[in-house]
């Protein structure tokens, strides 16, 4: 089996340049009352105000431009359509980049996707197809639609321009804020913790079922493109419980009247976690990307739940 390819600093810069212009710079932003309950310096990267609701258009839309400019270098028309799994955001953002290029999409949406993110994506004109909530089952229908429609496929992380894409985030961070010698630490529910599994054992390992969690946009697993980065410059990993991701959520909707999903909420868990109060206080600043606001209102049943205010 060949090796997967290793995305390295000049894609990333290309993507940049090919975004520019056609993406929302977002702001940094920052919060005394979490910085307290931190013990640290927070700053929040606001990809809530970013098209279409989250970080994922900046993937998305990367992979499609290149998939654009390769037509036209090639002289050959556009794709007959895009394809892909997702449930929402990716969805929603390859819908948007598909649209402004006149391109047909067809997005595999899972059936417990939140409907709002639904609605979205057909409001982008996209075709939506649904699927059992579960990684085979989102990759099995994904391929028969891509045969079915003659489409390409434009995976949500797999995809070396989709993670291209994702990546100039971290370039806006360290022009906006930080050193280029930073640490990464990624965070995930515990009750969806491929990325700390395998980070733990050294080889990528998938969930085996589909995860119970409120952060809806981190329920399918880390693949074998996305592994090797993890794998080499990921320092760690930390997992928190539903309760903290609820916790973090509301705290901040409530302290910086954020309307963030709970995905997003992940992030500020895990730094505000005991297992992150462990890191060297050298760590001073800390930058959290807030990857999403696409709030499904329909599913905050869930407050009711959760005792006592946020601290």
């Amino acid at each position: 089996m060949a090796a997967p390819p290793r995305l390295a600093l000049p894609q990333v810069r290309a993507a940049e340049q090919r975004l520019r212009g056609r993406l929302h710079r977002t702001p940094l932003l920052t919060s005394g009352s979490l910085d307290r309950l931190a013990g640290r310096r927070l700053l929040f990267k606001c990809e809530l105000f970013q098209r279409t609701g989250s970080f994922k258009i900046r993937g998305a839309l990367n992979a499609v431009r290149s998939l654009v400019e390769e037509s036209e270098r090639d002289g050959r028309g556009l794709p007959r359509a895009v394809v892909t799994h997702s449930s929402g955001n990716h969805g929603q953002a390859l819908a948007c980049a598909a649209q402004a290029e006149g391109i047909p999409a067809y997005i595999v949406v899972p059936r417990t996707a939140p409907r709002c993110k639904q609605a979205a994506i057909h409001a982008y004109g996209a075709t939506l197809v649904p699927c059992e909530p579960s990684d085979e089952s989102r990759a099995e229908t994904a391929s028969r639609v891509v045969q079915e429609t003659g489409g390409v496929m434009v995976h949500p992380n797999q995809e070396p321009a989709v993670i291209a894409g994702q990546g100039t985030i971290a370039l806006e961070v360290l022009e906006q804020a930080l050193r280029p010698d930073v640490k990464v630490f990624a965070a995930e529910p515990r009750n969806a913790d491929d990325c700390y599994q395998s980070k733990v054992r050294g080889e990528l390992i998938p969930n085996l079922h589909p995860p119970d969690t409120i952060a809806d946009a981190v329920k399918t697993s880390i693949g074998p493109n996305t592994w090797p980065i993890i794998r080499d410059l990921v320092d760690d990993v930390l997992t928190v419980s539903e309760e903290e991701i609820k916790r973090a959520t509301r705290l901040v909707w409530e302290r910086m009247k954020l309307l963030i999903e709970p995905t997003a909420g992940v992030g500020v868990a895990a730094v505000l976690s005991e297992q992150f109060q462990a890191v060297p206080r050298e760590v001073e600043n800390v930058c959290i990307v807030l990857c999403g606001g696409n709030v499904d209102l329909s599913s905050l049943t869930w407050l009711t739940d959760l005792p006592g205010k946020a601290e």
